[in-house]
């Protein structure tokens, strides 16, 4: 046997065992990209900047037009007859002189009574009509023969009836704010999906979970706009029953200012009033988003 024998060049180092691993140092991790948060002024300014631009607006030409003078009030006069006037608004010299706030209460109070008497009746008579079509045949056309009539012609009759101008105007309230919630809660009634009710027919379902567990959730959106729709229009018929009706109200209280030639407080009364309408559409619309399928 031959073995081979092999020599290292006299240079070379000698070997000690295994070469180390060179151990590769851990790169820190690579930053999270900066997100550039941007100003949103479409989002946040135009709700607020239109508005105000739209208001500035009609300030500008109303105070053009009464530069000169006149009966008509300056912006100016009328804000100051409205600092002089919102310092007390709660006064009462009387039964017929408070202020301008026990007045508004009072016309809200109106407006609640006559919409809470429209609501208890209307919504169910909405549900019914839109679940059985016989009784909507019979009713639609009452219906559609009394809507047109203007509010204020069933004045005479809730004096009338009642004796009492408050009684009276309620009841006005009362009449003008069905007919948008009957309509449109039968409307909803109608539209909800026949596959509901078969199921509910399979399902063997009693008529009263049929309402609250089928109807009620799927016609709820449309009965609050019959309930935006009412409201709005309970507001606007109680002024002008008022200044027919007398009492205490935002109504006969812009009469009386009428009686007396107060133009600046007519017109601070008409800032109320669309301030109160505003707020309570405002809150229904809230209401309705809330409880939107959408």
């Amino acid at each position: 046997m031959v073995a081979a024998v092999f020599h290292l060049p006299a240079d070379a180092p000698a070997s000690e065992g295994p070469a180390p691993l060179a151990v590769r140092a851990a790169e820190p991790p690579a930053p999270a990209p900066r997100v550039e948060r941007r100003f949103d002024a479409k989002r946040w300014v135009l709700p607020i900047a239109a508005p105000l631009l739209g208001l500035a607006l009609l300030i500008g030409v109303w105070a053009l037009l009464t530069q000169n003078g006149g009966s008509f009030p300056t912006p100016k006069a009328t804000f100051d007859a409205a600092v002089q006037l919102f310092s007390d608004p709660f006064y009462r010299n009387g039964p017929n002189d408070q202020g301008i706030g026990w007045n508004t209460l009072n016309s809200l109070q109106r407006v609640g009574l006559g919409f809470g008497l429209a609501a208890l009746v209307g919504i169910p008579l909405g549900f019914a009509l839109g679940r059985f079509a016989f009784l909507a045949q019979m009713v639609n056309p009452l219906i559609s023969l009394l809507r047109p009539v203007s509010p204020l012609a069933w004045l005479p009759i809730g004096l009338l009836v009642f004796q009492r101008a408050d009684p009276a105007a309620i009841w006005t309230i009362f009449i003008c704010s069905i007919w948008p919630m009957i309509l449109n809660t039968a409307q909803g009634v109608q539209r909800v999906p026949q596959d509901y009710l078969n199921v509910a027919r399979v399902l063997n379902l009693s008529e009263w979970k049929v309402i609250t567990k089928i109807l009620f959730p799927a016609v709820l959106p449309y009965m609050l706009t019959g309930v935006r729709l009412s409201v709005g229009t309970a507001w606007l018929v109680i002024v002008a029953a008022e200044m027919l009706t007398g009492g205490v109200g935002i109504g006969f209280w812009v009469w009386d200012e009428w009686n007396n030639l107060n133009v600046a407080h007519i017109l601070i009364a008409i800032f109320v009033i669309g301030f109160v309408g505003l707020l309570l559409e405002q809150l229904l619309v809230a209401i309705a988003k809330r409880f939107s399928h959408e």
